[in-house]
């Protein structure tokens, strides 16, 4: 291990003040040094982010993002651009000993300096790496499956699914073709159901300029453990989701669990077995690692524990929100509950966590976090859609305008929100783009083959 302030190349001018670190730039990473960096006086503190990518996604572009209705670019907003007074550094936070205020990372400098990983001191912590996909131990789910979490799953999930309509309309082997076009989504939350209800309109259109295939042979099934989907907009428009998506000969099975993908068939524990090439899985997360290789105290599913002031329980100079942290609920009728991991507390969470940031360099009082949930929406496909807000339900095409008013409003930067405004008014007036990009996957693998290499498989 190198012990330093900052890799080489990226030390900002030294500064008198604190140094903060965010390890995440996600919603509360960015957001959280968005809001410091505007109230920082010059010289009180310096801010460093640590993150994986030089972006931030906003998922909840991500299924439009794989139907082709938003370009990729549009869905993530860059560190640098937007942190401009913060030091970025790409890479991730391995442990963190915070009784010492010291972070290690790996970076990228440090991977190709062979120096393996670099220490940070620090003397504020804000600890919001994010969520990682739960898997389960199915049997040929880590050789076939594929997540949805990243703009880059997303993509990858569009160009899939048309490379399999690509594979079904040119094999003489109806085995084969079968199971190109079936499409198992195993999870019924936001993530599950919008992908594959965004994705099945995309390859519903596409099919058309198909000689051979027609909507009516793509099979769709979702699968979800429980005996609801879409839980956050209530009993009653989950029911609704359901019938929409079955009139849409989508095959939706509750009370069923995938119980293995082996040798490209997806078994489930109601006996059903599906030839596939397609398994999609959105089911649920789990904190990150990072967590645990640190020395602050995280409750019975493994989240910091942290108090309604958005400080970790017990510890001082160390904070968290969204999916990483056990935040208490003060709205709550019944006590003891917690904040749900979304986005929607995500981003006001990091409001409150960097006021009081301020307030505790500063010696002033701390406030606590205080929001009632106002409710969900959730898209269907294109004009379809469900909505429980404050109360009132929607469906159908009502439902799924409020769920685009709502992101756009809360994508970060106008920037963003006018590229994507302009994508979705183009995207009225002309035809869907239904162009699979896959060979971006292997970039090299061309130059490979003609250096006498062999083209890469496809799995």
């Amino acid at each position: 291990m190198v012990k330093a302030e900052i890799s080489p190349g990226t030390t900002p001018a030294p500064t008198p003040g604190a140094r903060i670190l965010v390890v995440g730039g996600g919603y509360v990473g960015m957001y959280t040094a968005l809001r410091l960096q505007r109230k920082l006086k010059n010289g009180e503190a310096e801010i460093v982010v640590v993150s994986p990518d030089p972006y931030m996604t906003y998922q909840p572009f991500l299924p439009e993002a794989a139907a082709g209705n938003i370009s990729p670019r549009h869905v993530v907003v860059p560190l640098r651009r937007v942190l401009e007074k913060c030091t970025i550094i790409i890479g991730e936070a391995t442990a963190i000993d915070h009784a010492k205020r010291t972070a290690t990372l790996k970076t990228l400098a440090s991977e190709e300096e062979g120096t393996g990983t670099v220490e940070i001191t620090y003397d504020e912590l804000v600890l919001a790496p994010g969520s990682v996909s739960r898997t389960l131990p199915v049997p040929g789910l880590a050789e076939h499956g594929i997540g949805f979490k990243t703009v880059e799953e997303a993509i990858g999930l569009r160009n899939h699914v048309i490379e399999q309509m690509d594979i079904a309309s040119s094999t003489r082997d109806p085995a084969i073709r079968d199971a190109a076009l079936t499409f198992v989504f195993v999870g019924g939350g936001y993530a599950g159901v919008e992908a594959l209800a965004e994705l099945e309109d995309m390859a519903r259109y596409a099919s058309r300029y198909y000689h051979n295939i027609k909507a009516d042979d793509l099979k769709w099934i979702l699968v979800e453990a429980t005996g609801r989907i879409l839980p956050e907009v209530g009993a009653e428009m989950g029911v609704y989701a359901v019938r929409e998506l079955r009139a849409r000969n989508i095959d939706v099975r509750l009370d069923t669990r995938l119980v293995s993908c082996e040798d490209r068939i997806a078994v489930l524990s109601d006996g059903a077995r599906f030839p596939t090439r397609t398994v999609v899985w959105t089911a649920g997360v789990k904190p990150h690692p990072i967590l645990a290789a640190s020395d602050l105290p995280l409750d019975a599913r493994g989240r910091l524990r942290c108090t309604a002031k958005l400080s970790v329980d017990g510890v001082e100079h160390a904070w968290s929100a969204g999916d990483a942290a056990a935040v208490p609920d003060l709205t709550a009728d019944e006590p003891g509950k917690e904040c749900a991991p979304n986005a929607q507390h995500a981003v006001r969470q990091a409001g409150v966590l960097a006021a009081n940031i301020l307030a505790s360099l500063r010696g002033e009082p701390l406030q606590d976090y205080r929001h009632a949930y106002a409710g969900s929406v959730a898209s269907l496909g294109l004009h379809k859609g469900v909505a429980h807000v404050y109360g009132r339900k929607l469906k159908g095409f009502p439902a799924w305008l409020m769920h685009r008013v709502y992101h756009l409003s809360r994508v970060p930067t106008f920037n963003r929100k006018a590229r994507v405004l302009a994508e979705w008014t183009l995207s009225g007036l002309f035809k869907r783009e239904i162009v699979s990009l896959g060979s971006l996957e292997h970039p090299r693998a061309e130059f490979e083959l003609a250096a006498g290499g062999e083209r890469p498989k496809d799995t």
